[in-house]
């Protein structure tokens, strides 16, 4: 999976409690010890397996903000009662009801599929509607050993890949419709490579359960494990949610259903497909099970969502859930096609979940850093071990915010995520501060419009030895007319001689970037030229003229900088000049205050305030005496946004 939220930030205590990314940490860390053993009362195999699921699939319970507070079987049959046992059996009644798994005797199993059978657990929760929900999972950590990680990891859509979506579905003004399909995994069938079988133990109140709806099939295999519970051996027929594999037979059986109805995949992208309906493209993007689907005539949709229902629904066991209409919760954004031509990436609620959960007061800041935002107090003390966790899961929160809706605020977080392992008090105030911004700018929501210009611009520059390292930082930003779409914004790997070697380096980073935009959104039908935006005129020659513009003074720059003179060759790609006060990704490479900060953040989220504050930047008089100085004088005080 390409998503942000990986293993590695997930962690798992020798007592079972998880940490990862998205929780509410917050809430965990501010509990006593005793709050918090009553919160979570997993076996450690149990806690990591849910960690995991609740990373992978953080909308199963209906949920943009944090993971909601899940619970073992027992526990939350103890918790909801009547409610969580009849949540319990429902789920057990679905996967017996579409034959997920088969019971077998402990005489028939080998050795070693005794030693690889996997646990069974079921966790419930209580929906936003009051609801209880179960998820049935299987502990897959034990396929680990013998499961290669090319045939299980499974590709989902990226977050670019969606945003430009997006942007072309509100230019061609389409329906869009967003769809989720039940029960993803548990509608494929396994592939057992070599004879391989699959085999899972079920224990306990869920032996109970199986007996109690299927008494002639299940009871005949009832046996008693070492603690005198009850056990059942199953071989696993279906994917199930925890297994290695599960995934990728997902992906594959949904790949080759959308292909056998004219589907054709991006090859930039596995998870985004096209075909012509009606003598116009309909486009699907894929993140596991939450689908996304537009074309001009919503008929289309009506009958795509036809097909999803028959293919992947079954009365009495799930139904294929969709949204229609201009306002869509797609993967914890809101994207919105009010506004015709426009859509608007909203994660307002997120960012007040932020807020909300951080378990400190927030002060409210006009500028999410200072001009010291990349420097770095050897002598400042380190945080303890509760302020370092809040520190982490916070972070990781603004990332995946600015990844989404709030790239104004990337710098920040690009900076304070290389200061999770061992942060301090002056990384603590920073964060403070980033809260605080976010705090008073949290109905900011950018606006994304494709021009008619037929052109990608990408803008790419370099600060030279802003870090105590004396490495520089390099910032990118995308754009297809108004609002950046992407963008970049990261301390380079290497010390650099001079300005124009960090500026040479730093495009040599995101060049790659540019040409994958331009093809992927080619091969969507739309050929833009890509036009890569460049201040530092040294190197721009160097660029486009390679050796030939090579002095004394630049001839130790390794070859491999000048791939981009062979991309303008070939005409992949073309340079040009920008002046510097409109390189708009001189904001993320460095920390900007004042009037030039307002400026190109109202331009990377396309902000009602953008040509006011062009135009006090370029000083264009003319262009000021039609304004009043009352609005001049709230864009420059911050008081309007």
């Amino acid at each position: 999976s390409r998503g942000e939220a990986s293993k590695t930030d997930i962690r798992v205590t020798r007592r079972g409690r998880v940490y990862g990314v998205g929780q509410s940490e917050a809430s965990m860390l501010n509990a006593d010890q005793n709050a918090l053993d009553e919160l979570f009362e997993y076996e450690p195999t149990e806690a990591r397996v849910l960690a995991y699921i609740m990373v992978h699939y953080h909308h199963t319970f209906e949920t943009n903000l944090n993971f909601l507070v899940q619970y073992n079987v027992h526990k939350g049959i103890k918790v909801f009662g009547e409610k969580g046992k009849e949540a319990a059996m429902k789920e057990m009644k679905q996967l017996h009801d579409r034959t997920v798994f088969e019971p077998i005797t402990r005489e028939q199993l080998t050795k070693v599929e005794k030693t690889r059978a996997m646990e069974s657990h079921m966790f419930l929760a209580e929906k936003r509607d009051g609801s209880i929900k179960g998820r049935t999972v299987a502990n897959g950590s034990t396929q680990r050993e013998y499961t290669d990680r090319d045939t299980t990891a499974s590709p989902t859509a990226s977050t670019d890949s969606i945003l430009i979506t997006a942007v072309i579905e509100a230019k061609q003004g389409r329906d869009v419709m967003t769809a989720d399909v039940p029960n993803a995994f548990v509608q494929c069938d396994m592939e057992h490579e070599d004879g391989k079988r699959v085999v899972m133990k079920i224990r306990g109140v869920l032996v109970d359960m199986l007996v109690e709806l299927s008494p002639e099939i299940y009871k005949p295999f009832v046996l008693l494990d070492m603690n005198g519970r009850k056990l059942l051996y199953v071989l696993v027929l279906k994917g199930l949610y925890g297994m290695l594999i599960a995934s990728m037979l997902y992906y594959k059986k949904f790949k080759k259903d959308s292909e056998g109805i004219g589907f054709e995949l991006n090859p930039y992208d596995p998870c985004v497909a096209n075909r012509i309906v009606k003598g116009k493209q309909q486009t699907i993007t894929w993140h596991v099970d939450d689908i996304k689907s537009s074309h001009i005539d919503p008929k289309v949709n009506d009958d795509y969502h036809k097909y999803l229902q028959e293919t992947y629904g079954e009365e009495g066991i799930g139904t294929v859930k969709v949204t229609r209409g201009k306002r869509h919760d797609y993967l914890a954004i809101i994207l919105d096609y009010s506004i015709p031509g426009k859509v608007k990436i909203d994660m307002i609620k997120y960012v007040q979940g932020m807020i909300s959960d951080f378990p400190y007061d927030v002060k409210e800041y006009d500028c999410p850093w200072t001009e010291k935002l990349f420097k770095v107090d050897d002598g400042a003390a380190k945080l303890e071990i509760k302020r370092k966790k809040i520190f982490h899961t916070f972070v990781m929160k603004g990332m995946f915010l600015c990844k989404r809706a709030r790239q104004d605020i990337h710098p920040a977080v690009s900076f304070l995520s290389t200061r999770t392992g061992k942060p301090d008090t002056g990384d603590w105030q920073k964060l403070l501060r980033l809260l605080g911004f976010l705090k008073k700018t949290q109905n900011d929501v950018p606006t994304l419009v494709a021009s008619d210009d037929e052109r990608i611009d990408i803008h790419i520059d370099a600060a030279f030895a802003v870090h105590p390292d004396y490495k520089s930082h390099t910032g990118m930003t995308l754009t297809l007319g108004e609002g950046v779409i992407a963008s970049a914004s990261s301390k380079q790997k290497i010390n650099t001689r001079s300005s124009t070697e960090a500026e040479l380096v730093g495009l040599d980073d995101y060049v790659s970037s540019a040409l994958w935009y331009s093809l992927f959104i080619g091969k969507q039908g739309f050929p833009l030229e890509p036009f890569i935006h460049r201040d530092n005129t040294s190197s721009l020659k160097l660029e486009v003229n390679g050796r030939a513009s090579a002095g004394k003074r630049t001839r130790h720059f390794n070859i491999k900088y000048f791939y981009i003179t062979d991309l303008i060759q070939r005409k992949l790609v073309k340079a040009v000049y920008c002046p510097t006060k409109l390189m708009v990704a001189d904001y993320m490479s460095k920390p900007l205050t004042g009037t030039l900060f307002k400026f190109m953040r109202s331009w990377i989220m396309n902000l009602p305030t953008y040509q006011i504050l062009r135009n006090i930047v370029l000083k264009k008089e003319d262009e000021m005496e039609k304004c009043s100085a009352g609005q001049y004088r709230s864009v420059l005080t911050g008081k309007t946004n």
